[in-house]
């Protein structure tokens, strides 16, 4: 078993427990031989590889504690939007999903993060989570997680990825922090490792998803090479923030056909259905369109 599939399996209960009922699916054997090719060329540098019994959401942001526990709406939300991925109208569920804003501080990693939740939370799923913002990452902190190490170490230094795959919390849920900000992130993002990374990765399982949490399109030219390397899209829209003419624009250079919603965050209830849903008027929430 390669290195990356023993590191998946540390943050993720083993087969057959409580906590992971046994899938339908299999994986490959000749891409699992393919993926234990090329992990090898990779050294590890990791000596204390992260503990898997993290099970903890006490140091969670507040904010994902609600959205998952206490505002229903919220999570429904993000259950529609999982069914759409799980569930296509047409051709194979995707594998590799991004959240894509068009500009900055539009919650795209509050989207991406809330998503991982809900696939994680599925019966059959599990997903793991790549912060491939390197400028100005958030993903772990919302996680409250502080691993110094991350992707930035995997492309730039060599480390092994399989020691920079770290458990949130929730069992079937893990994450590949963006580690230290590196004076190139759009040659490293652009590279073949980045490219090879999400090959190794999906061909692991044929359970598990992979989300990539990226900078805003119009604020990093490497988003537009990572959209390259992943199935489809999930748009976040900043409700009364978001400039019209930026997502069309953004939506048309990443291609309409592999866009599988619009996630309007912070969207504000009209008061019928803040009255259904029981909750205060200063609310706000998350709501999707597909």
């Amino acid at each position: 078993m390669g290195k990356i599939s023993k590191a998946l399996n540390k943050v993720a209960p083993p087969p057959g427990s409580h906590l992971n009922p046994p899938v339908e699916y299999h994986e490959s054997q000749d891409l699992r031989s393919k993926a234990e090719k090329t992990t090898t060329t990779v050294q590890p540098s990791i000596t204390h590889p992260p503990s898997p019994t993290e099970t903890s959401t006490d140091k969670w942001d507040e904010r994902l504690l609600d959205a998952s526990k206490n505002y229903s709406g919220v999570a429904e939300s993000f259950r529609k939007l999982r069914t759409m991925i799980l569930h296509p109208e047409s051709g194979n569920p995707a594998r590799t999903i991004m959240t894509l804003s068009s500009d900055p501080q539009e919650g795209k990693s509050f989207v991406c993060a809330n998503l991982g939740i809900s696939l994680a939370h599925s019966v059959e799923q599990q997903a793991l989570m790549i912060d491939c913002d390197l400028r100005r990452p958030s993903l772990q902190g919302l996680f409250g997680l502080k691993h110094p190490k991350g992707l930035t170490n995997y492309l730039r230094d060599g480390d092994n990825v399989a020691d920079l795959i770290y458990p949130t919390g929730l069992p079937k849920l893990s994450i590949i922090p963006s580690g230290p900000p590196p004076d190139n992130p759009s040659e490293l993002l652009s590279s073949d490792k980045m490219s090879l990374l999400i090959k190794e990765l999906t061909q692991m399982y044929d359970d598990r998803l992979i989300l990539l949490d990226t900078p805003p399109f119009h604020a990093a030219s490497e988003t537009l090479v990572l959209s390259q390397l992943v199935d489809k899209f999930v748009v976040v829209v900043r409700w009364g923030k978001s400039g019209r003419e930026n997502v069309k624009k953004m939506i048309d250079q990443i291609g309409r056909e592999k866009v599988i919603g619009v996630v309007f965050n912070a969207f504000e209830m009209n008061i019928l259905d803040r009255k259904i849903q029981g909750v205060g008027y200063h609310n706000y929430y998350s709501e999707s369109y597909y």
